[in-house]
């Protein structure tokens, strides 16, 4: 499958049964209003972990019907991420959204090795962009969790991110890792790593994708660029996912997309048992929903 478009994930996550996500201090006005919009779509139950006081004042000034929602009472924003995880450990929720506290705290609970909801190591970023000047969505990553990634895991990251792909129909995803080059240097150690993982993906140790690299961005995503510096590549011109060498990359690459690039976005943590919707103040309302939408639409 290939998506041209971020709206399909709310067609595709309708297609599915309406899916439950706790949202952890969810006194937070913005992401209020975000499950207020994918409700309006019929693509999620909420299930609110927080001040309930708070909550409720929130959705009286945004118009949020909270007739039949579940409202857990927790004033304490640490410990409603941790009630917040029980929902999903006991099976009352699919998917987990943070609400007005730290990431560390919610990442804290997620990863707490007795009660949290730990799938392996790392956990990641994974972000899809629409862009006018792309002919298919596009996957950063990672922008947001793994700061100077070591090789073990970039090789999380990319299989967390083959595993989002998978889960919304993309069977066979390109993956495309990103240096400033698109020649293996040794004192340039992204375009080593690089060309580690594309032999691991070779020799069947990262399946079910296509990974390819060192690539500059140019011929990651231009057929044309790859021709003209006469490389040979399933992958360049037509990359599903961009693998960034570490944090700043992917979150400039990130925000330019956004801020100059005219995208829009929907994105979500994966590496844990169940997505976590996890969104910035920066991001727009619309992005909120769409990140929503692309947890939802998951299989």
């Amino acid at each position: 499958m290939e998506f041209k478009s971020i709206k399909e994930f709310i067609a595709m996550a309708k297609g599915h049964e309406t899916r439950r996500i706790a949202v952890a201090a969810a006194e937070d006005e913005p992401v209020l209003a975000a499950i207020k919009d994918a409700m309006g779509e019929g693509i999620v139950i909420p299930v609110l972990v927080g001040h309930e006081e708070k909550i409720k004042e929130i959705a009286a000034k945004i118009g949020l019907n909270l007739d039949g929602i579940k409202i857990i009472h927790e004033p304490k924003p640490k410990v409603a991420c941790q009630r917040a995880v029980k929902v999903i450990k006991d099976g009352e929720a699919e998917i987990l959204m943070k609400g007005l506290v730290p990431t560390a705290d919610l990442l804290r609970a997620v990863l707490d090795k007795e009660n949290g909801l730990r799938k392996g190591s790392t956990i990641s970023h994974i972000a899809f962009f629409e862009t006018p000047y792309y002919h298919k969505l596009v996957v950063v990553t990672d922008a947001a969790m793994n700061i100077a990634p070591e090789f073990k895991e970039k090789v999380a990251i990319v299989n967390n991110a083959v595993e989002a792909c998978h889960r919304v129909g993309i069977e066979n995803p390109k993956v495309a890792v990103l240096a400033a080059v698109e020649v293996v240097n040794e004192k340039m150690e992204p375009t080593v790593h690089a060309a580690m993982l594309t032999m691991m993906n070779r020799r069947g140790q990262i399946p079910g994708c296509i990974v390819d690299g060192p690539f500059a961005i140019d011929n990651a995503i231009s057929k044309e660029a790859c021709a003209h510096k006469k490389i040979v590549t399933e992958v360049g011109g037509d990359a599903d996912v961009l693998m960034c060498p570490d944090i700043e990359a992917a979150n400039i690459l990130y925000k330019s997309m956004n801020f100059l690039g005219g995208a829009h976005s929907a994105a979500v943590i994966m590496g844990a048992s169940v997505p976590i919707v996890l969104t910035s103040r920066a991001d727009s309302e619309e992005s909120k929903l769409y990140s929503i939408a692309l947890a939802a639409a998951m299989k």
